[in-house]
């Protein structure tokens, strides 16, 4: 579904996805919170941190699209409070692998792993989370690549 996505936008740039997908972005002063996904009177609304950095605000919104994506019958029911709650943590966790899918380019990530960079190092080298790495090595692990597969944390968004 995310490639399909990517196809169709012509783009792995999360707000030009958004606004393919008719999703409106608002910047909110969450506490805590990165973001939310929530359909508004019809209308499809990722609610974000506004003091993300780039690379954060880069991986939440593709996890919210990811919401809106695989989630969205569900998005009436969200809360910030019980996002990442025991029982929506199915949910989180397709979001993240979503937003793995879009936002790491497997090539550059093979070609960090064979150079022999630790998890660490390669979320530097690709500018994202080592959680999202992690998720990443996952889908090819089941993909058939031979690899150690690092624990992963699905609230790592929170």
């Amino acid at each position: 579904m995310a490639k399909i996505l990517v196809e169709d936008a012509g783009s792995t740039d999360p707000n030009v996805l958004a606004e393919y997908l008719g999703i409106h972005i608002k910047d909110v002063e969450f506490k805590s919170q990165k973001g939310v996904y929530k359909i508004i009177s019809g209308v499809p609304f990722i609610f974000i941190k506004s003091d993300l950095s780039v690379v954060m605000r880069k991986i939440v919104l593709l996890h919210e699209i990811g919401h809106d994506r695989l989630h969205r019958d569900y998005a009436d029911f969200f809360t910030e409070s019980d996002l990442f709650t025991k029982q929506n943590s199915r949910m989180e966790y397709e979001a993240n692998l979503f937003a793995a899918e879009i936002s790491i380019n497997t090539e550059e990530l093979l070609e960090n792993i064979y150079e022999g960079l630790g998890i660490q190092s390669i979320a530097q080298s690709l500018y994202t989370d080592p959680n999202l790495i992690a998720i990443k090595v996952s889908i090819l692990h089941k993909q058939g690549y031979n690899f150690n597969i690092p624990e992963t944390r699905n609230d790592f968004l929170k």
